[in-house]
């Protein structure tokens, strides 16, 4: 692996900076807080971490709302608070990568300002999509796609109201962007995650849609347009001049024909496999998704970390918990008492699940609190929500809220280390997470964090960036496949124990092990 291409095996941690850690004692987190915690994340072994949006924002959605593309919000801190966490990072050898929003902005840009207090037709409105007639487009975060403004004309947002879309159209917005992407690598970070990486561009005649179109239809006039692929190769060539930089592009598709034309030469350098956050726990579904996904790849020069969890989705262990017909969303239902979470099935099978991630071929992706284990929180109030897909569905979708939670780092009770003082954190905590935070499970040799701290060190140890991958059948309801001569993980994702294949030595098991046998949701590394 070249210089310039530590991505392709990097373990990725993501923080959710306001739920990270708390330095100031307000229930928010921020950059000092993770500053402090780095010795945590050395702990852990990660390459890098990639931290969501702490730029000035009203959040009205968790920071995806941006209203200055290169400053901090005073409530996570400054650019000195930046600059200090990145130079600490990499003095204990951590990257940091950092989130870049290019669909839309907030509704607080000086940008979007201007357009409003501008004449329809005038320049400043052209920065952004606005017309006198709505097209049939819905949001992704319910309702509408449009917002009347004062004098009768329609905006543009694909996800809130307070997120109006850029136009791409306009040479303003692809140069503040060229200039937003210089800003932060000349302050040292590693790349970028792009969030909703195919949306940038719209199709110039914003037809309607057909009637009963879902809003994440693809292919549709508002994703994956062809300029989307000539920005993004203009963007890896500012990439490369900085050396060893990378992007990350979000993409919630599985579409092999939408997705080849991302993973060319030029283009940017990996797009997120989301295929195992949505397939359903049996052995002969997550091969398929594993080998389609490899060769999807497999000739080509981008690649594809491999993800569990993330701020957009319930968390894995609550996911794996519940009837496997219900993979997508389980947290609505739970909520409504429509089905049960068997909370310790979810946890023993989130464990296996990570030893199978952590030991597929490329980088991993760790979203804060999955070492953890924890559980979506599904009883956060109504009135202490604010995820705008909340309010925009009339509370009928509860959204992410409940992966978001800030982090438990120590104690009984809230907020569990995350500040040093008692606080009201801006999201509730459980009062059942004692057991969960990070000083309990760091003295538990079996702890889910202990699991993913050993597995992070031998994976390195024992096949390291090895591409080879080959699946073998070790009994019915198993999956298993070897890395490179010596290494091989065995899953079961069965209901009954099987026998373990031949093996030198055990190296990691995410669970007990019955003598020779495997049990039932239980993943084990051995050699051979």
């Amino acid at each position: 692996m070249s210089h310039q291409e530590w991505w392709r095996d990097a373990v990725v941690y993501q923080i959710y900076p306001r739920s990270f850690a708390d330095a100031d004692a307000n229930g928010q987190g921020d950059l000092a807080g993770i500053r402090a915690r780095l010795p945590y994340l050395v702990e852990l072994g990660v390459d890098a971490v990639w931290l969501t949006p702490f730029y000035p924002s009203p959040m009205a959605d968790g920071g995806y709302d941006v209203a200055d593309f290169c400053d901090v919000d005073p409530r996570f801190g400054t650019l000195g608070d930046f600059d200090a966490l990145v130079a600490d990072a990499a003095e204990h050898g951590i990257r940091v990568i950092v989130d870049i929003v290019p669909n839309h902005c907030s509704a607080e840009h000086p940008w979007f300002k201007q357009a409003l207090a501008a004449e329809p037709g005038s320049p400043a409105r052209e920065r952004f999509i606005f017309r006198d007639e709505p097209n049939n487009w819905q949001s992704m975060f319910g309702g509408p796609a449009w917002t009347q403004v004062e004098d009768g004309q329609w905006y543009l947002h694909l996800f809130d109201s307070s997120q109006p879309d850029w136009n791409w159209r306009h040479p303003d917005v692809p140069a503040l962007f060229e200039d937003v992407l210089r800003f932060w690598l000349d302050r040292g970070v590693a790349g970028f995650r792009v969030d909703v990486a195919g949306a940038m561009f719209k199709d110039a005649a914003l037809p309607d849609l057909p009637p009963g179109t879902p809003p994440d239809a693809e292919p549709s006039p508002y994703l994956h347009q062809p300029e989307t692929l000539a920005e993004h190769r203009r963007w890896r060539k500012i990439l490369d001049s900085y050396g060893d930089r990378v992007a990350i592009l979000e993409h919630w598709s599985d579409n092999p024909e939408i997705m080849a034309p991302y993973l060319g030469d030029g283009q940017l350098q990996q797009v997120f496999n989301f295929t195992l956050m949505s397939t359903p726990w049996s052995a002969t579904d997550w091969r398929a998704a594993i080998e389609s996904s490899v060769a999807i790849t497999a000739s080509m020069p981008i690649t594809a970390p491999w993800v569990l969890e993330n701020h957009d989705a319930p968390r894995l262990a609550t996911r794996l918990g519940v009837d496997q017909s219900i993979i997508r969303n389980p947290t609505e239902e739970a909520l409504r008492g429509e089905i049960d979470i068997d909370r310790t099935r979810g946890l023993r099978r989130a464990r296996a699940a990570a030893l199978i991630q952590l030991a597929l071929p490329g980088s991993a992706y760790v979203y804060q609190g999955q070492e953890l284990g924890l559980h979506e929180v599904l009883d956060i109030p109504a009135e202490r929500r604010e995820d705008p897909i909340f309010t925009r569905t009339g509370g009928a979708i509860f959204g992410r809220d409940g992966c978001r939670v800030p982090l438990p780092w120590s104690g009984d009770a809230p907020p569990y280390g995350f500040a040093d003082h008692p606080v009201r954190t801006w999201l509730p905590q459980p009062g059942d997470w004692a057991r969960q935070t990070v000083a309990a499970q760091s003295a538990d040799p079996g702890s889910m964090l202990n699991l993913y701290r050993t597995a992070v060190r031998l994976r390195r140890a024992h096949f390291g960036s090895a591409p080879d991958l080959a699946f073998f059948d070790a009994g019915e309801g198993t999956l298993a496949f070897t890395r490179g001569p010596g290494f091989a993980l065995v899953a079961n994702l069965g209901q009954e124990a099987v026998a373990l294949p031949a093996h030198t030595g055990v190296l990691l098991a995410s669970g007990p092990l019955e003598g020779d046998l495997l049990p039932a949701d239980t993943a084990v590394w051995v050699s051979r």
